[in-house]
């Protein structure tokens, strides 16, 4: 696929997404935000991708809003205010919902929009000088559209403090408060990204889904019957389907499953 602010490819399985306007620290504007929702639904779609990683090229992963979109939306009606907060607002439910495992690829700065890009993803692993914050009130605005994704990814009493400070945090407190789940040395982001990699595709891609929806359905359920039923039956279906028969007769045969990639 060909973008003006996006560069995408797949390789060896994995659809590689890269924010692609360094001159500007990867800064988010309707034209990103519409391309990669584009991208993501296209990886989305490809029976050759077994999971997807967001990156971004140059020395930031994503700076937040673009200052000349911003500018441009002091203009804007309340009508195409809304329109473009909804557009984010799908993209990063795409990305949440996706079927396939998501993995951010963080250096540098992560701002405001970025975060939301972060936390919405399933894995988040980042270089130990990047940088997070959470800017929006200091401009007068809320991180509304990427708040559900944050409160999720760093929990309620974090966001109280870094919503309402504004400050920066380093990759270290990023880890300690779990909005990331691992840091690494620059030099050693690919090979950490690519061991993560290694182990998802392991994993049946059926049950990696489902494995998404699970989680996405149990959190915050009440462990009763209707939930020890809805357990079960997931259970059962999963264990008749073609993948389970698949992935426990290679065990017993001592062999890779059909969808594990061959070893190079």
């Amino acid at each position: 696929m060909s973008y003006e602010t996006l560069q995408t490819q797949l390789d060896r399985g994995i659809a590689l997404i890269w924010l692609n306007r360094p001159d500007v620290r990867n800064a988010m504007n309707e034209v990103v935000i519409a391309e990669l929702a584009d991208a993501f639904e296209h990886a989305i779609g490809d029976d050759g991708a077994r999971a997807i990683v967001l990156a971004g090229r140059g020395s930031a992963f994503c700076a937040g809003g673009d200052l000349n979109w911003m500018q441009r939306a002091r203009q804007f009606t309340p009508e195409e205010n809304r329109a473009g907060a909804v557009k984010l607002a799908r993209l990063l439910r795409t990305i949440y919902q996706s079927p396939k495992p998501t993995v951010a690829r963080v250096h540098g700065p992560a701002f405001a929009g970025g975060m939301g890009l972060v936390a919405a993803c399933d894995i988040a692993v980042a270089t130990t000088d990047a940088k997070f914050c959470l800017s929006e009130v200091k401009l007068g605005l809320i991180p509304s559209t990427i708040s559900p994704y944050v409160i999720r990814a760093m929990g309620e009493p974090r966001a109280r403090r870094y919503f309402l400070t504004a400050e920066v945090f380093d990759a270290a407190e990023a880890c300690r408060i779990g909005f990331v789940h691992e840091t690494c040395a620059p030099a050693e982001l690919d090979r950490t990204v690519d061991a993560l990699l290694g182990r998802i595709v392991q994993g049946g891609p059926a049950a990696l889904a489902e494995s998404k929806r699970l989680i996405r359905d149990m959190v915050g359920h009440p462990i009763d019957d209707a939930l020890i039923e809805d357990t079960a039956g997931r259970l059962a279906a999963v264990r008749a389907s073609d993948e389970a028969r698949e992935g426990i007769a290679a065990f017993f045969e001592k062999r890779r499953p059909a969808w594990v990639p061959a070893s190079k």
